[in-house]
């Protein structure tokens, strides 16, 4: 099996094996694999609706399946048509074009008094690209859009300054490259890659803190793009001060330009992304149901989106009309999936590998190494205090007696009682568990 087509034949095959016949005939079977590089399959799907359904409720099966497949992690690129085109028309490895992210332009983002100085500074710095506010730095929790911004940073400069060379990444993507540059000894390659570029944008990085080579890899690329007076933009679930496993002298410098923090949405605002994103979806909402969705989810950006798209499943997949009984239906069933969202053990395992950078098969494994027994560790108490599981249903997870899940339940108590450091790895795991609930 060498061609895209091939390897999607055999993913559809193990799918019908996975998922229901209804799933896999309405959402895989009119979607075409469009090309296979060495780590990432790139599937085509004929709308942004569908595109948003594989997304959002199939890619961790689908990536189980290649895993399934191939033994190795693959991502997967979902695409619309037009966006296959200019995929194809962009050059499949060009790092500098962002598919699949049109939409998160400054147009499309709803200011209000809540996020409007993190806009107002995001604008700035992509009219006016390492001239002042370096580095940017966006703070704030999940779902608020601080990755919008990025990415309509993103677009303006790339409209603007296409000779730019880009690079957009994930904290934690970084420490991943790293590690695998230090494993084949092309570390050379690696400090090229990020070094000459003219505008970094990191998303999450927070999850550099507490990973000695990967700060101090970070710290040589921040001040060597920083001197050269490229631009440089962060974004972050908290402040630099409330990082306490960042370095001092990272910290220092993410706090030379300007901090600038997202807040959840008031209620005019809240009323104003319901509309924008009704519209983008082509979906015709009256104000009382505006209101209404307003009223009731309060959390952040990524909820109200979530209700509107509930909605447009309803008027698309069911032939139901939007009125006040299914907006209610749609909102409840959203707060009740949230709320009643219990993580397997083995998503748990596999966000804590993750964090800790290492192989999940190592954490159920039997290894002494003292980072993969705290790993174990810790994710034996994330599943006693997220799931419902009893100690002997958790020993048998990880092929151990309860009373060794006991031992591990009291260490890591006892841990995070006198270091704080460990305490934020707990809280930043756990944030990455809630967050597959979206």
């Amino acid at each position: 099996m060498n061609s895209a087509a091939e390897i999607w034949s055999s993913v559809i095959a193990l799918l019908e094996k996975e998922l229901t016949p209804t799933a896999v005939s309405t959402w895989f079977y009119d979607a075409e694999a469009i090309d296979l590089q060495e780590d990432r399959l790139v599937i085509c799907t004929p709308s942004d609706f569908k595109k948003n359904i594989l997304v959002q409720r199939y890619l961790p099966i689908l990536k189980k399946v290649l895993y399934d497949l191939f033994a190795a992690e693959i991502d997967v690129l979902v695409l619309t048509k037009e966006e296959a085109s200019k995929y194809n028309t962009a050059g499949k490895r060009n790092e500098n074009v962002l598919i699949g992210n049109e939409e998160f332009t400054f147009d499309h983002f709803v200011v209000g008094s809540s996020n409007q100085f993190a806009y107002n500074a995001a604008l700035h710095v992509a009219d006016n690209p390492g001239q002042s506010y370096n580095p940017l730095f966006i703070y704030g929790e999940s779902g608020l859009g601080k990755t919008h911004l990025l990415y309509a940073i993103y677009h303006t400069i790339h409209q603007n300054h296409p000779e730019y060379n880009i690079i957009f990444i994930k904290g934690d993507e970084f420490t991943n490259e790293l590690q695998e540059a230090i494993r084949t000894k092309s570390t050379d390659a690696f400090r090229a890659k990020y070094r000459d570029k003219d505008l970094l944008l990191v998303d999450d990085i927070q999850f550099i803190a507490g990973k000695e080579s990967t700060q101090e890899e970070f710290f040589n690329t921040f001040n060597n793009l920083y001197e050269a007076n490229h631009q440089i933009v962060l974004t972050s679930d908290r402040p630099p001060s409330d990082m306490s496993k960042l370095e001092n002298r990272l910290r220092t410098r993410f706090e030379w330009g300007l901090l600038a923090d997202i807040q959840p949405p008031d209620y005019e605002t809240r009323c104003a992304i319901i509309k924008n994103k009704a519209i983008l979806l082509g979906l015709e909402l009256p104000n009382d149901l505006v209101e209404y969705i307003a009223q009731n989810i309060t959390a952040n950006v990524r909820q109200l989106e979530g209700t509107i798209k509930r909605l447009l499943a309803y008027r698309d997949l069911m032939g139901q009309n939007v009125n006040d009984e299914n907006t209610s239906r749609a909102i409840q069933a959203l707060i009740r999936a949230r709320d009643e969202y219990v993580p397997s053990p083995e998503v748990i395992i596999e966000e804590t590998a993750k964090y800790y950078s290492i192989d999940p098969k190592a954490i159920l494994g039997s290894s002494r190494t003292k980072d993969i027994v705290l790993a174990r560790q810790v994710s034996i108490y994330l599943i006693r205090s997220i799931t419902n599981l009893s100690l002997p249903e958790i020993g048998k997870v990880f092929n151990q007696h309860h009373t060794t899940v006991m031992h591990s339940l009291d260490k890591v108590e006892k841990m995070m009682k006198d270091n704080r450091e460990l305490s934020e790895i707990v809280r930043d795991i756990k944030s990455n568990i809630n967050s597959r609930s979206y």
